[in-house]
């Protein structure tokens, strides 16, 4: 899954203005956590396959298995399962680490390296919430589901949102990145309703993506929601400070004038200072 970017996307845009816009295909330079998804997901895989019974072991306790229920409520699964792939299926693991090489890098620099992990482990556990739950329900066929393909079809996602100035490859061909994820949504919901093989997985595709695109979509509204209600907290702190602040002026102010500037204790002269200080800077504003 190759990426390209726009030129008018990048800081020297401005600087190169009359030229015409161009793709220009990027080798990411790798960042911390999507170096370490690689280095464990790689890792294991070879693992299971130089030590086989070390592999079938790990597999037996980190797969999500829907054909047994106190299994399907081991929770840890829906983290571990997104590390195994396919051992008889190569390009199972193949393609799921290009696409977190080409697309992991962007959203790492673009939220910072723990928010991105927790999006790329939230995307892989919703798909295994909800193969479970359909599964359970007989929807699809009930059986183990390892993969971290809910998680890259997260990201997949949640770039279509953030980045739809990016291309990526499909079936060889370049096309933008929000027709690619349109496509495979389409092509995921065909194989879920048509019964194939792979309809689990499949199932787990689509709730990757689903919580991918509503975190990107959803996320920045939420937070500047926030930002404006603690903006808000905070200003209503000061108000009120300031408030009771002017009322023991009032107060002190008055006990001068009926008992004399001496009458003031310590405590009460340092209010009144801080009260000239604070009309003094108000006065400069």
């Amino acid at each position: 899954m190759g990426v390209y970017d726009r030129d008018y996307y990048r800081p020297d845009y401005e600087e190169s203005r009359g030229s015409s816009p161009q793709m220009q295909f990027r080798l990411p330079q790798l960042t911390p956590v999507v170096k370490w998804l690689l280095i464990l997901n790689i890792g294991i895989y070879l693992l299971g396959i130089i030590i086989k019974p070390l592999g079938l072991l790990i597999y037996e306790w980190l797969s999500v298995d829907s054909t047994s229920l106190p299994r399907s409520l081991q929770l840890w699964r829906l983290i571990g399962y997104q590390f195994l792939h396919d051992p008889t299926n190569p390009w199972h693991l193949i393609l799921n680490m290009v696409g977190l090489y080409f697309l992991g890098p962007t959203l790492e620099h673009f939220w910072h390296s723990k928010k991105f992990l927790y999006f790329y482990l939230i995307c892989g556990a919703a798909g295994g919430m909800f193969y479970l739950l359909l599964a359970n329900l007989g929807v699809v066929h009930s059986g183990l589901l390892v993969g971290a393909s809910g998680a890259i079809l997260g990201m997949l996602a949640a770039c279509a949102i953030l980045f739809p100035q990016f291309v990526v490859f499909f079936l060889f061909f370049p096309v933008p990145i929000r027709v690619a994820a349109i496509i495979l949504t389409l092509l995921y919901i065909l194989n879920i309703f048509s019964g194939t093989a792979n309809a689990g997985g499949d199932v787990s595709h689509l709730a990757g993506m689903a919580v991918g695109a509503g975190y990107a979509y959803l996320w920045p509204k939420f937070s500047n929601r926030r930002k404006q209600t603690q903006y808000g907290s905070e200003w209503e702190k000061k108000f009120r400070a300031y408030s009771e602040l002017q009322k023991e002026v009032d107060r002190i102010l008055a006990k001068v004038n009926e008992q004399g500037i001496s009458s003031l204790t310590r405590k009460e002269k340092k209010t009144l200072e801080e009260a000239t200080k604070l009309e003094q800077m108000k006065s400069k504003l």
